[in-house]
């Protein structure tokens, strides 16, 4: 059975069976959001016509779309296939009056975006005023689109260097952040209106760019389109009626700087009126800010291969300064360097020892003090006891540093000496069997419950007769379905759960389903023995019933097997039963010395033997699901989170969730998850399922029962 669709067949079954079926009511369907752009808006001008729209009913082989201006607009007659350029293959173009005749030559779906460029034949009304161009297809009724028309004495472009432009990186090539901004518009922002951002070259710009990486006055845009050189975006209700715009494109929605080392200059345009950007400057890779005169030494105390070593650098960031409560990011040769706990004793920042310091890869995040005094030029000190080690490999490396978007890179430093073979990897033993699968029969395995009282928590036995398929411990996993009703809780400890009388080495969670990762090796045929203890506080179903839990693996290719258990009734006849394991002594639990500790309705959490305040406290939601708030990511776990009363940006190296307040769908790296439970806004802080952060960005979550807390490490 393969990993990522274990779940799905059951919940969708369970989903179709308790979901009645109901029949959509026929309506009429006109196309959705809409937009008409001419390249020159000017009266009596002819101009190019970029006109993009979203299907809401699917458009077959045949079908037309309709284009219709205004009666003032003067249609070329002759317009054909060659001055039509579409993101749908085009059979033939033809013109009736204003209205010009597309008929398509493919099928496409509904929900699909469609853009076609109207090259020429389109004259512009010789009066300025507000016209109408309309837009249907063969299955959709008519849209319309205002169009604002100037003549040439009040023309739309405004004096050069609008607004400024900001950039990350300056190299040609490279993936930028861009901001542009302030610009002090002439006319206030409206919901649902586009705002078009034209760049140097068409080649800078990906086939699409996620919402999630553009903010339009700090705000998420309601839509984002690419065609050619332009960008529109969609004006959302939070930033409608602002008089000033401020956009900003992170490195994530993959812009890239132009190739050629020039000068340039950025238009937007709002509402007719075009704003022209200062002159940025692109320089080519040989003059790039990562090398000559903004380059950095490094000092190590030992230069071995493989060596311990403190490391001591400083640059100067220019224009750029590293402020109070920021984060310079420094990023090392590999990930095996850095340890997985670092303390902020072991570092310093310009002298002050760091507020927080957050291992990531090969980069380490240190968070200044608040005390700190904001200054260009930044040294950083990382002591012997940090225990970061050298590469394992003699060569020349470089380092390079972060501060407010600016990346410097070192001048190379040398390691030297032999290098270090890694040891071999030590072959599972005993070894599961590989190759053909077991021949096995689990028609007398039984799954038991230690409470069948309605409500109540239970404990699981699960006993298999064998396994075809070898499971390698810490790496494949047992998985044990329950069927709705049962209350399943977003983590429980491994502690809790035994696999042939050893505790489980990982325990993961996902809706009702509980993945058991064991700490031992299990042949192919080998039996496994599952106990779940009632401290993981899994719940009966509140009615009285009997219900089928099922069994699978990670390595089988369909259902193990499923035995129903009796809840508020004697338990339903299994098949004979191998003598059930016993629950076995739970041993103690370690809390790991970096990890976060809080307790549930309590408004604080411990590091370090520390307690720190947080402005809301932890609460369960839905009953299972953990709602931890924002801050606590910044503060406990030295994550870099931006939030708001609307939104919430997590980082952790080049991880990005972005969630938004009120949603039960988040953003992890541009793609689009389900959360256990909508994100919410508690005393003014969004909170968040935990669960999700920390499965998402490689976090364990723990119970510690002797002070009734969840630890979250790395």
């Amino acid at each position: 059975m393969e990993k990522s669709k274990k779940t799905l067949p059951i919940v969708l079954a369970t989903a179709l069976v308790s979901t009645p079926l109901l029949a959509a009511p026929h309506s009429a369907y006109a196309i959705d959001d809409l937009s008409v752009d001419p390249e020159d808006d000017t009266a009596g001008e002819e101009s190019a016509y970029y006109i993009d729209f979203v299907l809401d009913e699917d458009l077959k082989k045949g079908d037309i779309i309709y284009i219709r201006f205004d009666k003032d607009f003067d249609v070329d007659s002759a317009i054909d296939e060659d001055d039509i350029d579409a993101s749908v293959d085009v059979k033939k173009v033809e013109v009736s009056g204003r209205t010009i005749e597309i008929t398509v030559d493919e099928a496409v779906d509904a929900g699909e975006d469609i853009s076609i460029d109207i090259d020429s034949g389109i004259t512009n009304p010789d009066e300025e005023d507000s016209y109408i161009v309309s837009v249907k297809t063969s299955r959709e009724s008519w849209e319309d689109y205002e169009v604002d028309i100037v003549d040439d004495s009040s023309s739309s472009s405004a004096k050069d260097d609008d607004f400024d432009v900001y950039i990350s990186r300056t190299t040609e090539g490279e993936t930028s952040k861009y901001e542009l901004g302030p610009i002090k518009l002439k006319d206030k922002l409206t919901k649902g209106d586009w705002v078009t951002v034209y760049f140097p070259d068409e080649d800078m710009l990906p086939s699409k760019i996620s919402t999630d990486d553009v903010d339009i006055n700090e705000y998420e845009p309601d839509d984002v389109r690419i065609s050619g050189n332009k960008v529109e975006i969609k004006v959302p209700s939070k930033a409608a009626g602002d008089k000033t715009l401020t956009l900003t494109f992170y490195e994530g929605a993959e812009i890239e700087n132009p190739d050629a080392d020039d000068d340039y200059v950025i238009e937007v345009k709002w509402d007719g009126t075009t704003y022209t950007s200062e002159e940025f400057e692109i320089k080519g890779s040989s003059s790039s800010s990562t090398s000559g005169s903004g380059d950095f030494s490094v000092t190590l105390s030992d230069s071995g291969v493989g060596a311990r070593s403190s490391y001591t650098f400083e640059a100067d960031f220019g224009s750029r300064k590293l402020a109070s409560d920021s984060d310079v990011i420094v990023e090392f040769p590999s990930a095996d360097m850095v340890p997985g706990y670092l303390n902020p004793s072991d570092f310093a920042i310009n002298g002050k020892t760091p507020r927080k310091v957050a291992p990531s890869g090969n980069k380490i995040y240190l968070t200044t003090p608040y005390s700190f005094t904001s200054s260009s030029k930044v040294k950083v000190d990382i002591s012997y006891d940090a225990w970061l080690t050298n590469p394992k490999t003699a060569g020349s490396y470089q380092l390079k540093m972060t501060v407010d978007g600016k990346t410097i890179t070192s001048k190379p430093f040398t390691i030297s000496g032999t290098s270090v073979t890694p040891a071999p990897t030590p072959t599972p033993n005993p070894a599961p069997a590989a190759g053909t699968p077991a021949q096995v029969n689990n028609s007398t395995s039984t799954i038991t419950l230690t409470n069948t009282a309605v409500g109540k928590p239970t404990g699981v036995n699960i006993a298999i007769k064998g396994v075809t398929m070898p499971l390698y411990k810490q790496r494949d996993f047992i998985e044990i379905v329950f069927p709705a009703g049962y209350r399943v809780p977003a983590y429980i400890a491994p502690a809790n759960v035994t696999v042939n009388g050893v505790a489980a080495n990982f325990v993961a969670v996902r809706g009702q389903n509980v993945l058991v990762y064991p700490a031992q090796d299990i042949p192919a045929g080998g039996a496994a023995n599952v106990v779940i203890g009632a401290g993981a506080n899994i719940i009966n179903p509140s009615v009285k019933n009997a219900y089928s839990i099922s069994v699978f693996t990670s390595e089988e290719k369909g259902l193990l097997f499923a035995r129903a258990v009796g809840v508020g009734m004697p338990a339903p006849a299994q098949n004979p039963a191998t003598p059930q394991p016993q629950p076995q002594p739970q041993p103690a639990v370690t809390v790991p010395a970096n990890a976060a500790l809080f307790k549930l309705n309590t408004p604080s959490f411990t590091l370090h033997g520390k307690s720190y305040p947080l402005q809301a406290a932890p609460y369960l939601a839905n009953g299972s699901t953990t709602m931890v708030p924002a801050q606590f990511f910044k503060e406990a776990l030295a994550l870099t989170t931006i939030w708001n009363n609307n939104t919430v940006t997590i980082v952790s190296g080049t991880n990005q969730i972005k969630l938004t307040v009120g949603a039960k769908t988040a953003r992890v790296n541009g793609k689009e998850v389900t959360l256990p439970a909508p994100v919410a806004l508690k005393n003014n802080m969004p909170m968040i399922p935990i669960r999700f952060v920390t499965d998402s960005l490689g976090y364990k979550v723990g119970w510690d029962a002797k002070t009734s807390s969840v630890y979250v490490y790395r």
